[in-house]
């Protein structure tokens, strides 16, 4: 009776220990409650893009895939009358595809959240998200040393990232509220 009760022990440890990694990627995302709302708000009035302005030349446009994918950009685009005219008149798809391709590379940032769920530091259920800052491009899948760099390292981009999403999710969110 007694090496069954430590055999269970035994399996509880590893059945907890194998889920604290998952449980603290949730809880390390700051995006997911953010990403939900813009979600919501793109899936109430049938938008498949948003756009906001954050600055004289500095704008954002994010394409949203029901479901499955949010696509953000955020960049500086110096003919900053043609993006005030677009977000005017709801041309949100327009200022993603301008700020994709031309704005000014090195204030480029992409983000990629598979899922449309907020980003998470590893790949879940076949969803990847990724960031490029400023050139630097990540996955998150939790597989830092195919990356080349340390867990530290990868954790510390992972929270950069997710922190700038936020602040573009703010923005997105904030811009759509303001044109209902």
């Amino acid at each position: 009776m007694l090496h069954h009760l430590t055999r269970l022990r035994c399996l509880a440890a590893v059945c907890v220990l194998a889920l604290v990694p998952a449980l603290a990627s949730a809880q390390d995302s700051k995006s997911t409650q953010l990403a939900g709302e813009l979600k919501k708000l793109l899936d109430a009035r049938k938008l498949d893009s948003a756009a906001a302005k954050l600055g004289t030349d500095q704008f954002i446009g994010a394409l949203y895939f029901p479901g499955s994918q949010l696509l953000v950009v955020k960049a500086r685009y110096t003919a900053y009358e043609r993006m005030d005219e677009n977000i005017a008149k709801k041309a949100y798809r327009d200022v993603y595809i301008d700020l994709n391709s031309a704005s000014v590379p090195q204030s480029k940032v992409l983000i990629s959240d598979g899922g449309a769920d907020g980003l998470f530091a590893r790949r879940r259920q076949n969803q990847l998200d990724t960031a490029e800052i400023q050139g630097k491009g990540y996955s998150f899948d939790g597989d830092w040393r195919k990356a080349k760099i340390s867990e530290q390292d990868y954790m510390k981009a992972f929270q950069a990232s997710d922190a700038e999403y936020v602040s573009i999710l703010e923005a997105l969110v904030a811009e759509l509220k303001k044109t209902s």
